[in-house]
């Protein structure tokens, strides 16, 4: 499926990596530090993440070539391979997760003002509130006035977002500032009481988070020029990113011992950047915080509201979701999206919610849909070699076993009482499943599996609000 005037691979890559490239870069350092993990834990962590995004990616890549009527990406993978409640599920928890991580950023890009105005505090007082409402609306009707203008302006805010990162790596190299015997020193983390495989693990949610976002080009894969240009996309932005993200980690390890990073405020690398070249490297790093935030509030507007319109349009979600305006921008789903971050914005007040305790649920959110996707990869695999007669080839069979392992490493990874505690996120989602059966007619469940998944919801639901 062609559209000529979609969205081309140059646009794409830098909108996947506008999603990607967020806050998380900026304390991924410090996160690995706190969480008890020793130089040789994070390079296994990274190897690990390296391989098993990367088979992710591949994943993405391979559906958008045998399977390109679907361009709905997370959401019609999932209902392609395993039903139409599966599929709502997917799309759902994808949803949420994208709407927690806009608020976290938001909550964030606050935090990281506060400290050239303190006004703004940590982030969750009420003019950062107030300020943050602002952006998000103000970009949500930049979305609206045109998809093509927002990726193009998307692509300048990319460029200027690496630049504080680009600078930290060649200071980092040619100043001198990286010591292997610092490296080396407590290399197997001894002073964190912890085993080697519980330092990994502990690896894994700042691995996670730190991708996510790199499917935004698969979302909105309707909107590009076929949907190859999409998986291409994610794994051109998946290579940048990894190399990036591990430049930065090696060298930072090289510049502070575990046990002086892990006392690092956030963003940590704004410390080690005043630490390697003195106090205007920290305020350089603290205004690419403030930028990339700002792109990836701006480039996820897009992102969370296609990852419901499109659905929408295939009668997943209420038929009132797929209102376009002139330009062909999602107003509904726009609208409804900022609303729900407005409200959730002001819970933040209330609660004093930290952009850490966000970026959790955001994250044990959006496993569960790149779990289904790997797995649609393999399915479609296992299905090929039967047709095929065996020819399809290693490469495939290697990047869909991995992809879905990975996905499952994720999962176990980040602890069963987070996968518990999402059943809070897709429970709700029953009563708008609902709405949009009673709309198109149908029939509520499908199959026995479908009852079956709504039952495990369920069990899941008492048990995190027992636990």
């Amino acid at each position: 499926m062609n559209n000529n005037n979609g969205l081309g691979l140059f646009k794409l890559t830098f909108f996947a990596i506008a999603t990607t490239l967020a806050s998380g870069v900026f304390s991924m350092t410090g996160d690995m530090a706190r969480n008890g993990a020793g130089t040789f834990s994070v390079l296994v962590g990274w190897i690990i993440a390296g391989v098993g995004m990367y088979a992710m990616a591949m994943c993405f890549n391979r559906l958008s070539l045998i399977k390109p009527e679907l361009t709905s990406g997370i959401y019609s993978y999932a209902k392609e391979g395993f039903g139409e409640y599966v599929g709502f599920n997917s799309a759902w928890g994808y949803w949420v997760s994208a709407i927690l991580s806009q608020v976290s950023f938001a909550t964030l890009l606050f935090a990281a003002l506060g400290r050239f105005f303190p006004l703004f505090g940590n982030g969750n007082n009420v003019a950062s509130i107030v300020g943050a409402s602002v952006i998000v609306w103000l970009f949500t009707f930049l979305v609206m006035s045109g998809v093509q203008e927002a990726v193009t302006i998307n692509v300048i805010i990319v460029i200027a977002k690496v630049i504080p990162i680009l600078a930290f790596i060649i200071f980092a190299i040619f100043l001198g500032a990286f010591d292997l015997d610092i490296f080396t020193s407590n290399f197997y983390g001894e002073d964190t009481g912890l085993s080697t495989s519980e330092q990994v693990l502990r690896t894994t949610y700042t691995t996670v988070w730190i991708f996510t976002g790199i499917e935004g080009a698969v979302v909105i894969s309707a909107r590009a020029k076929n949907t190859a240009t999409a998986g291409k996309a994610t794994e051109l932005s998946f290579i940048a990113l990894f190399v990036l993200y591990a430049l930065i980690s090696v060298l930072s390890m090289g510049i502070m011992p575990r046990a002086q990073l892990a006392k690092l405020p956030d963003p940590s690398l704004a410390a080690l950047m005043e630490y390697v070249v003195g106090p205007w490297g920290s305020t350089l790093i603290n205004m690419g915080v403030i930028i990339s935030i700002i792109g990836a509030m701006f480039a996820y507007t897009l992102v969370i509201a296609d990852s419901v319109y499109a659905p929408a349009k295939d009668g997943a979600f209420p038929s009132f979701v797929t209102l376009e305006n002139r330009k062909k921008a999602p107003v509904a789903s726009l609208i409804l999206s900022a609303a729900i971050i407005q409200l959730l914005l002001i819970v933040v007040y209330f609660q004093s919610s930290t952009y850490q305790t966000l970026y959790t649920l955001a994250t044990s959110a959006i496993m569960i849909p790149f779990v289904l996707s790997a797995l649609y990869c393999l399915k479609t695999t296992v299905q090929d070699n039967f047709i095929h007669s065996g020819k399809v080839t290693p490469k495939v069979w290697v990047i869909s076993i991995l992809g879905t392992v990975y996905g499952f490493w994720m999962l176990i990874a980040t602890g069963i009482e987070n996968v518990i505690i999402s059943a809070f996120i897709f429970a709700p989602g029953f009563f708008v499943y609902l709405w949009s059966r009673l709309q198109v007619r149908r029939k509520l469940f499908e199959t026995k599996g479908d009852i079956a998944l709504f039952g495990i919801i369920l069990a899941a639901l008492v048990v995190a609000m027992l636990w």
